[in-house]
């Protein structure tokens, strides 16, 4: 399991990557808006379980992300969870190029128990829930519109992986003109390496990577 700390903090990465990118002006912060919804990628089983090829243990992540969700909840926080799943059809066929390119991803087919989402999660029956069919949350699917409807004007994003789906959210979060903020202990990768490398990716030109307990303040606090 890969959760992470935020990139640029003294970890992977050294001043020198840092001075370069404060120097060609990355890493501002993000303004904040008053009606932030949380943005659950892919935390189904066949990613939070190790017992799945395409999984590690996410435990930790699990539980951080389900303690956010009740806690914005509470305030009137919307929460929507995503997952991939494909059908069998496009799981065995050639009709998804990104299949050819990660063909472990194959196993997630519609009615597994990979695409479940993880049942220590609190879904609730009125969170909708996103299913795509790749990497962005966004992509091929209603999660813009949705945001929109909900009148939501910031994401809060967690889920898996960190290199993969939830930094593709990210990007397409911003580029719908939503700012973003990542939890670090909501996230999580099958490798450190990827992660950190990805959070500090976002924190730089995507988003704000932020601790749990900023992420809390922020959606049971004032707006």
């Amino acid at each position: 399991m890969s959760g992470g700390s935020r990139a640029g903090d003294g970890g992977r990465y050294g001043s020198t990557t840092d001075r370069t990118y404060a120097r060609a002006g990355f890493g501002a912060r993000v303004r904040r808006g008053a009606r932030p919804a949380l943005v659950v990628v892919d935390l189904t089983r066949g990613f939070t379980e190790d017992a799945f090829p395409s999984g590690a243990d996410l435990t930790e992540i699990v539980e951080a992300t389900a303690r956010l969700a009740e806690a914005g909840r509470a305030t009137g926080v919307p929460v929507i969870w995503t997952a991939i799943a494909y059908s069998a059809a496009e799981a065995g066929g050639r009709s998804v190029t990104w299949l050819e390119k990660a063909p472990g991803m194959r196993a997630l087919v519609e009615g597994g128990e990979a695409v479940e989402l993880d049942p220590r999660l609190p879904r609730r029956p009125e969170d909708p829930l996103v299913v795509k069919k790749g990497a962005s949350a966004f992509f091929g699917t209603p999660l813009a519109s949705l945001l929109v409807g909900l009148g939501a004007d910031t994401a809060v994003v967690c889920g898996a992986t960190t290199s993969g789906c939830v930094r593709a959210t990210a990007v397409d979060a911003v580029q719908y003109g939503f700012p973003v903020l990542v939890p670090r202990e909501c996230v999580g990768d099958r490798a450190q390496g990827p992660h950190e490398a990805a959070l500090f990716d976002i924190d730089a030109k995507y988003g704000d990577v932020i601790a749990l307990s900023d992420a809390l303040a922020y959606l049971t606090g004032p707006r």
